[in-house]
């Protein structure tokens, strides 16, 4: 069935046509992702479809009794509300529903041949099955749990952070779940377990819904079907962003005009999703199938459950990438900070040395101290203990307030402050105009203000202002908010002919994949831990280990029913057992402080030229072996004293 439709469709402002003419039809299940440049018409497309926008020709039709509702990129809300008020205001026809299907259900006790109340009883139960809503105090909970909004649910709504207000505006909106939903950038402001849960509950409630997102592997996740809107026209195409950059590299090849430089980004765009995803991909099958076996193996015998986790955690902590750094530039060494607000530890005993030519991603959840880390790297917060040492070297910071553009300004004066119309990049004097326009700015955009530019043209200016001047090092933080894939993919492509170093925090995992070569996770509680593995598999890794102390929960059963069975068996260590049970842990203790010498010795360069890299990599991988077959062996004879003491408390 169909839940809207334009035909015919356009829009304009003033000289500027932004749809001509459309076709667009939407049925009950879809889940249709909006792709197009910055500036393109978007969001005004998805304004029309809401019904909050006129047009110049056409028609709109959406049946009467379907809802469409979008998700405010500026929400507002009743003064004095509550966060946990504001959620729960959303859901008065709901619980209105779900009151009135209880008074009747009583009711048809006594009188269950009314056929007025049963047909107004099956009306109302279908509408709650529809929304999912027989549950909604559970739901409420989990929704604002999940969202990292629970320690706020008493404070006034109107206190909290913009980011924080869309995300109160999000769960309201999914617990209501209209007919169409609709969502402009939901992954703003969200980290990526945040994003996982909206993933889940998207596909899992099987909304309709119509969104833009410039999160590559969202848009891969959800969508079943992806609309691009260019140059006044739609085109429709089946599948999500790995399927619609195959096709419309076809499409672009198939058409006679030169689109050399679009089809450069998506030729660029379609080899990384075969080098890049789909090998994350066959990795991660075979890993998961050794996982897998493994739970059929610890079904039998459950001491093997640590065994997966030791595996998994090695893998997530990879920190040992043999990378010879004596040649680099070291451009900060961090040595031992701590840093605290208020009552929260955020970094605790952390060092690092950064060099050049390191790109390092700094993730973890909201509200972990990843931008405060990079404040720290600015010199614009002091630690409370430990230093970092800063070289001399020229430092270019991207942050979202764009501190460096001024509003007053046009293009042109921002680029050329001293007058003239060039400016300088990589050594080479461009004309203004040509720099601009690899950063997607017509030539008319020129003399246009800054001030007047939306927040993703001026993210643009942003990194197009950035990536004019010479620096040693970027410091970024989110700089992939409010822009779109085209932009995205011309930061990517910057970013990896960039001669310094990067640091920057992102929750774009499609992004982070292709630029991060280093990962320092926010773990909480101070933690913060390094690994070389891309963050699509840190967080692959990390959801098995989750499932896996699930699945170590439920086996306590198997557990039980096993020491019932082994209870009165006559039990003994052998002498060579009880040898080994009292001096492994000192064994276990002696090589884990060998191996911390050597990954000590592994980051400092008078050291391993001494020794030799290779040489302590292969001595560091024996004994990282050997400390595992110690653990292991030390794990399974302190279940078999356990269960020995357990059989002699038992009575015969």
């Amino acid at each position: 069935m169909a839940l809207i439709d334009l035909i015919g469709v356009s829009k304009s402002y003033d000289l500027k046509k932004i749809l001509c003419e459309v076709d667009f039809s939407m049925q009950e299940g879809e889940r249709i992702a909006i792709i197009g440049k910055n500036g393109g018409g978007k969001s005004t497309f998805m304004k029309i479809c809401q019904g909050v926008l006129g047009f110049e020709d056409g028609r709109r039709i959406v049946p009467q009794n379907v809802k469409v509702e979008m998700l405010d990129q500026v929400p507002k809300f009743e003064m004095g509300v509550s966060v946990k008020e504001a959620v729960e205001n959303q859901l008065v026809e709901l619980k209105s529903a779900k009151m009135e299907y209880d008074e009747i259900s009583i009711a048809l006790e006594s009188d269950f041949e009314n056929e007025s109340l049963l047909k107004r009883h099956a009306f109302l139960g279908t509408f709650l099955d529809t929304h999912n809503a027989w549950s909604l105090e559970d739901k409420v909970e989990r929704v604002l749990q999940e969202f990292h909004l629970k320690a706020y649910e008493n404070r006034p709504v109107d206190l909290l952070s913009g980011g924080e207000q869309r995300r109160v505006a999000l769960a309201g909106l999914l617990l209501k779940k209209p007919d169409i939903l609709l969502l402009d950038e939901p992954t703003n402001h969200l980290d990526v377990y945040m994003v996982e849960f909206l993933e889940q509950m998207l596909l899992r409630e099987k909304f309709t819904l119509l969104f833009i997102s410039h999160d590559r592997y969202f848009l891969d996740n959800i969508a079943t079907r992806s609309i691009e809107i260019d140059d006044c026209k739609l085109r429709s195409f089946k599948g999500g962003y790995s399927d619609y950059i195959v096709a419309k590299e076809a499409l672009m090849k198939s058409l006679q005009k030169s689109h050399e430089t679009l089809l450069k980004v998506l030729k660029g765009e379609e080899e990384w999703l075969h080098r890049g995803v789909r090998a994350r991909l066959k990795r991660n099958e075979g890993r998961k199938e050794r996982v897998m076996q493994m739970r059929e193996e610890a079904k039998k015998n459950p001491s093997l459950i640590r065994k997966m986790q030791v595996e998994l955690e090695k893998e997530q902590k990879n920190f040992n990438q043999a990378e010879s750094s004596n040649k680099k530039k070291m451009l900060f060494e961090v040595e031992n900070i701590s840093k605290s607000l208020g009552e929260k530890m955020l970094i605790k005993d952390f060092s690092i040395r950064i060099l050049q030519k390191d790109c390092i991603a700094i993730v973890g959840k909201n509200g972990a101290g990843k931008s405060t880390l990079l404040k720290l790297l600015l010199g614009k917060m002091q630690v409370d203990s430990g230093k970092i040492k800063k070289g001399e070297f020229k430092i270019g910071y991207f942050d979202q307030q764009r501190e460096m553009l001024d509003d007053e300004k046009d293009l042109l004066e921002t680029f050329c402050p001293l007058g003239g119309d060039r400016v300088d990049v990589k050594g080479s004097s461009i004309h203004v105009y040509g720099y601009l326009k690899s950063f997607l700015f017509p030539k008319e955009d020129l003399n246009k203000k800054v001030g007047l530019l939306s927040g993703g043209e001026k993210n643009r200016v942003a990194l197009a202002l950035l990536f004019s001047k010479k620096y040693d090092c970027l410091i970024l933080d989110e700089p992939t908010n409010d822009l779109d894939i085209n932009t995205i993919n011309i930061l990517e492509e910057y970013l990896q002919t960039f001669q310094g170093a990067v640091v920057l925090v992102s929750h774009d995992r499609f992004f982070l994949d292709k630029i991060a070569k280093k990962l320092l996770i926010f773990k909480g509680e101070g933690v913060v831990e390094e690994s070389y593995l891309s963050y699509s598999e840190y967080l692959d890794i990390e959801k098995e280990l989750k499932d896996i102390a699930h699945f170590a929960k439920e086996s306590q059963v198997v557990e039980k029913v096993e020491e019932k069975r082994h209870t009165n068996r006559a039990l003994k260590l052998s002498y060579k057992e009880k040898e080994a049970y009292e001096k492994l842990p000192i064994m276990i203790e002696e090589e884990e402080l060998k191996i911390e010498e050597i990954n000590t010795c592994l980051y400092d360069p008078s050291c391993y030229e001494e020794k030799g890299l290779v040489a302590l990599s292969e001595e560091l991988k024996q004994r990282e072996e050997r400390l595992e077959e110690m653990v292991e062996e030390y794990l399974l004879l302190e279940e078999k004293v356990e269960e020995i003491e357990r059989g002699a408390q038992t009575p015969s």
